[in-house]
């Protein structure tokens, strides 16, 4: 039996170029630590490839823990947490719940980097959302709410808990549905240097 989490592959390949474009934003955070580590722009690259149908399922889920940034690597959060968003991004070949793990990664990567600045999270979720498509967003409002469903990354675990799952919430919020609020607003750029 499949799970809510995976999404169809069309789906799949419309929310990857959505996560892609979450996790291309914490890119330059993760480049400032480590400006010769191209292993997340590699796993942006694959992401935007799969989805635009130039890499099969199968060989990106075979690929998918290749070319991961281990955390233990990195010096700051920053920079694990944009590693983290790449990685979650390539991760939606495999299943379409991983995007909110892209974007939420994005978020908190932006939010570490400005600790003075607690409205960089709120910005950059708004940005999130005003950049998805009608298309992304009703594949996305498929995916169950967070912490509802064990058989993916949106199960209980780290996607659930902490700031993490505090994010891909308000994504989930959001999104609203058809005749509900919450049909992605844009807001301000949030100003954390990428």
């Amino acid at each position: 039996m499949r799970s809510p989490q995976t999404l169809s592959e069309a789906d799949r390949r419309l929310v990857a170029a959505w996560a892609a474009d979450c996790a291309k934003r914490a890119l330059a955070l993760f480049e400032a630590e480590a400006p010769s580590d191209g292993r997340p722009r590699a796993a942006i690259a694959r992401a935007r490839a799969f989805a635009r149908g130039e890499l099969g399922t199968a060989e990106e889920i075979r690929r998918r823990f290749v070319g991961g940034v281990p955390a233990g690597e990195l010096k700051s959060p920053v920079a694990a947490a944009a590693a983290r968003a790449a990685g979650q991004a390539v991760g939606v070949c495999h299943m379409g719940a991983h995007a909110l793990g892209a974007a939420a990664y994005a978020a908190m990567a932006a939010g570490l980097a400005a600790p003075d600045r607690p409205e960089v999270v709120d910005g950059e979720i708004r940005w999130q959302l005003a950049h998805m498509t009608a298309e992304v967003r009703a594949a996305i409002r498929a995916l169950p709410p967070v912490g509802d469903n064990s058989s993916g990354p949106l199960g209980p675990g780290l996607l659930a808990s902490g700031q993490l799952g505090a994010i891909v919430r308000a994504l989930q919020a959001g999104l609203g549905g058809p005749g509900q609020p919450g049909q992605g607003s844009t807001g301000p750029e949030p100003a954390s240097g990428h």
